[in-house]
Formats: structure tokens, C-alpha cells, sequence
């Protein structure tokens, strides 16, 4: 006979909120909202919390579900041993039901409450996230950031389309600003962390090619990460507020993923740089997207 496998105890809310990378979700969320309120057409408020609740719903499911598939590699690592799954507060099925449920709710209200085309988006961005980047990517390639960066761009696109119900260029510049983002984000993380992606065999850029070649990979995905963020006002497609803000902006994230690119660093380095640049990144995001909104109601 085998020994009855012990019952987790039921797990709290909070375990479930977890789950959802609010910290994540909130970025997600916003850079979602301001591509809605730039659009060039109103929306009723209702639909509007809607939209951005779908956005929530459907980024805190494709967290859970990449909780539960990458238990084994949270549990060995120092700074996600304590999510619910590694902890032991929740068991693997509950996480499974919890995301595909909140996935498929998320999508369900989106097409019924707003629109076709924000609902396909948001279908797109989840499978991405999860299928592509968690499940393919993450364990086989250096370039899972590369790649997997487009599940974390769509958000823009989605606020966009649930105003207009289709996609215009201003959105998938700032998809593609996202997406450039990703990269000199995650990497600038990466090189400060490496020793917890090493442990838990994750083939992250520091890891198999070393950090010199992640530095020049940083300032490499800079540059047309800045031409992204800075095309649509010389396209006319933003005014002069979202112009003067996103040059100074990107021109800070720059000079500091110059400084990243270019140093070399000791076995004592304390990686202060490296820390720089992936506390100011997330900043320069709201900043940027901010500044967006900003430009589309003062300057209409």
C-alpha cells in the first residue's frame, strides 16, 4: 500500500490574488487604459470599466496559468519560492480551474459586453502568453524574452479596439514599443538575478551566453525601442506634450542602458546600474503612456 498523499489545507483569497501577478496586472492594466483613452472616439464609461476589467481578468488568468506550469521551476527559485504553488498553500489543480476559468470568463464578457475584435485580441495575447512564451519558450531558448515579450504588448491594442472595434497605427506603435521594452526590462533583471534562473535551468540570456553579451543585447534592443516610442509625434499621430515627454524619457532609459551596456562588472558587483535600469523601465512605461493620455485630452 502507498501512503495517502496529505490534503493542502484550502487555499485563502489572498493565495488566489496571488496568483494573478498583481504587480504585473497593473502595468498591464494601465498601459490597456491609456490605448483606450487615446483613441479618437468616446466610450461609455460602462463598457469602458468593462473592457479594462476584461484586460485585468484576462492578464491575472494567464498569470495563474503560468504559475501552474512553472511550479516546479518557482520552487527553485530564492525569489518565487513563496508564490502559493511552491509554498504548498494550493494544490495544482486548483490553479488550473482558477485560470482557465477566469481566461475563458474574461473572453466570454469581452465579446458580449464590448466588441469582436478586443475579445479575438485578448484570446490572442492569453494563448500567447501562455502557449507560446510559458509552455514552448521559456525552458528552450534564450529568446523567450524576445518572443514572448508580444503577450505583455497586446494590452494597448486591446484598450484601442474595445473604443474603435479595429486596430490603427498608433497602437501598434505602442505595441511595438512594448514590445522593444521587454527585452532591456527583463535582461536588465536577468543580470542581477542570474544565479536563481541558473539554479532552476532556465535559459535565460545571462545564463547561456554570459553577461557581455546580454549588456550589448540591452543597448542593441534600445535603439528601436526609442524609435518606437518617439515615431508618433513627428507622424503626427500625437502632439507636442506625448513629444517633449516620451524624448526625455527615452532619453534617460538611453543613457542608462549605455551604462549598462558598456560596463563590466567584479564578482562583489552589487549590480546598482542593472537595478536602475529595471526600476526606471517600469517607470518609464507609466510615464510614456501617461503622457500619451495626457496629449489625447489636453491637445485634442
Amino acid at each position: 500500500m502507498t501512503a495517502a498523499t496529505p490534503l493542502l489545507p484550502p487555499a485563502d483569497w489572498r493565495d488566489f490574488l496571488a496568483l494573478t501577478k498583481p504587480r504585473v496586472m497593473t502595468l498591464v492594466v494601465f498601459t490597456g487604459l491609456c490605448g483606450m483613452l487615446a483613441a479618437p472616439v468616446g466610450v461609455h464609461p460602462v463598457i469602458g470599466f468593462t473592457a479594462i476589467l476584461c484586460i485585468a481578468l484576462g492578464a491575472g488568468a494567464a498569470g495563474a496559468l503560468n504559475q501552474w506550469y512553472e511550479a516546479d521551476l518557482d520552487a527553485k527559485m530564492r525569489r518565487t519560492q513563496k508564490r502559493p504553488l511552491p509554498d504548498g498553500r494550493m494544490d495544482r489543480q486548483s490553479a488550473l480551474h482558477f485560470g482557465v476559468g477566469l481566461a475563458a470568463f474574461s473572453v466570454i464578457l469581452m465579446y458580449f459586453a464590448v466588441n469582436l475584435a478586443a475579445a479575438a485580441i485578448l484570446t490572442v495575447s492569453i494563448l500567447f502568453y501562455v502557449l507560446i512564451y510559458t509552455v514552448w519558450l521559456k525552458r528552450r531558448t534564450p529568446q523567450n524574452i524576445v518572443i514572448g515579450g508580444a503577450a505583455g504588448a497586446f494590452p494597448p491594442l486591446i484598450g484601442w479596439a474595445a473604443a474603435t472595434g479595429q486596430v490603427a497605427l498608433l497602437p501598434v506603435l505602442l505595441f511595438g514599443l512594448v514590445f522593444l521594452w521587454t527585452p532591456p526590462h527583463f535582461w536588465a533583471l536577468a543580470l542581477f538575478v542570474k544565479t536563481d534562473y541558473a539554479n532552476a535551468g532556465v535559459p535565460m540570456l545571462p545564463v547561456v551566453a554570459g553577461e557581455r553579451t546580454t549588456r550589448r543585447q540591452i543597448g542593441l534592443y534600445t535603439i528601436p525601442m526609442a524609435l518606437a516610442a518617439l515615431l508618433p509625434w513627428p507622424l503626427g499621430l500625437t502632439g507636442a506634450i506625448y513629444g517633449v515627454v516620451a524624448t526625455v524619457t527615452t532619453l534617460i532609459f538611453a543613457a542608462l542602458a549605455l551604462i549598462v551596456a558598456t560596463r563590466t562588472t567584479q564578482p562583489d558587483d552589487n549590480m546598482k546600474p542593472e537595478k536602475r535600469l529595471f526600476s526606471y523601465s517600469i517607470l518609464y512605461l507609466f510615464v510614456v503612456f501617461g503622457a500619451l493620455v495626457v496629449d489625447r485630452w489636453v491637445l485634442p
